[in-house]
């Protein structure tokens, strides 16, 4: 398995979910898994420790990435020895004798290619193209992911849906110390993710500033990410009665607790390979507004309030109907939490077992 992302400076979701993914793997006894990745002077930052043990190549990432994708070396064998599947878990399009089974998480680039960068776009746009012609079997989170594979010029046969799963929460957490250290004596609406233009935090925003008159705060989780001026998006909450809260990354027991006593999640995505956010925010019992005709819709199904993202009066209508209506919001909570149980990384692993074994058959 591929884990540079892991020491990517915003590993994200993708590294999540992929870790996840190897640690469920881990605890197999039908597959034996190892990483990859490029050479590093030190491990992986916390949270993103790989749980499964990382041979290195000796090139830095990016000379590996770069000669992957130009001229399809070095193998992936010449770290790890010799293999029965390789699994290339991002964008990034390892070479090497085995078969190949790549994870696809989203193609938003082809979307929208003004979203990325000219660098981004053609790195891009060589790995789908490597993936397409090398990859045995596409894996993806979602039936999105995957009309938009097909779309793009993948065989539908090639394609395996593998939805990502979530760890029930620790009930033991005290979500109000949590919500104490983080400044949050206020309700609050709850965004999580990287900042950057597909998240459409510009209608969370004004989401926000459709509950002005109300003492309330809208909390903002993830890193600074690209193409956002967070300032100016921010900007037409002054002079309001809400808050921000701009928390950067916390750890995942205090994610968990943080979804739990929001008043409202919001996450109207324009798009996304598959929204763990929502599904994080389902299983630690928050009432999510989320975006229809995309993968979260897909994953909140008849749990979440589900908008058209691209009408902020669509989003904000939703998030005040959860803060106004606490028995509205607490049924939600309900709907989401037995909901999320159906998403488990044990079937995860067991569909991406399935999917190695067919490869190497």
């Amino acid at each position: 398995m591929t884990l540079e992302q892991c020491w990517h400076r915003v590993p994200g979701g993708t590294a999540t979910s992929i870790l996840q993914l190897a640690a469920a793997l881990e605890r197999r006894d039908d597959v034996e898994v190892v990483g990859v990745a490029a050479h590093h002077r030190g491990p992986a930052p916390e949270p993103f420790v790989p749980p499964i043990e990382v041979h290195h190549l000796p090139l830095s990432r990016p000379v590996v990435y770069e000669t992957w994708h130009a001229l399809r070396r070095p193998k992936v064998e010449m770290a790890t020895g010799r293999v029965d599947v390789i699994h290339g878990t991002a964008v990034a399009v390892p070479p090497g004798d085995a078969p190949l089974v790549m994870t696809v998480h989203d193609l938003a680039f082809l979307a929208d290619p003004t979203q990325f960068s000219r660098h981004g776009n053609r790195f891009f746009r060589r790995g789908t193209e490597l993936a397409r012609r090398h990859a045995r079997f596409v894996m993806v989170p979602s039936e999105a992911t995957a009309r938009e594979c097909v779309d793009a010029g993948f065989e539908a046969d090639r394609i395996r849906i593998v939805p990502w799963g979530v760890d029930q929460p620790d009930e033991a957490v005290d979500v109000d110390e949590v919500r104490a250290r983080h400044g949050l004596d206020r309700p609050y609406v709850l965004f999580v993710g990287t900042v950057e233009p597909r998240k459409n935090l510009r209608s969370v925003v004004a989401a926000a500033v459709g509950l002005d008159g109300r003492e309330i705060d809208l909390a903002l989780v993830g890193p600074d990410g690209w193409n956002e001026d967070l300032g100016a998006l921010l900007a037409p909450l002054a002079g309001t009665t809400v808050g921000v809260k701009r928390l950067g990354f916390v750890p995942a027991t205090d994610l968990s607790a943080l979804y739990a006593g929001c008043a409202a999640f919001c996450f109207p995505s324009l798009r996304e390979g598959f929204g763990m956010p929502v599904l994080e925010a389902m299983a630690a019992g928050a009432p999510v507004v989320t975006s229809r005709g995309t993968a979260t819709a897909e994953v909140g199904g008849d749990a979440a309030l589900l908008v058209d993202p691209t009408d902020p009066a669509s989003v904000a209508q939703a998030v005040r109907s959860f803060v106004d209506e606490p028995t509205l919001a607490e049924e939600f909570r309900s709907r989401g939490r037995e909901r999320s149980r159906i998403f488990t990384w044990e079937r995860a692993a067991r569909l991406t077992a399935e999917t190695y074994h067919e490869a190497a058959s």
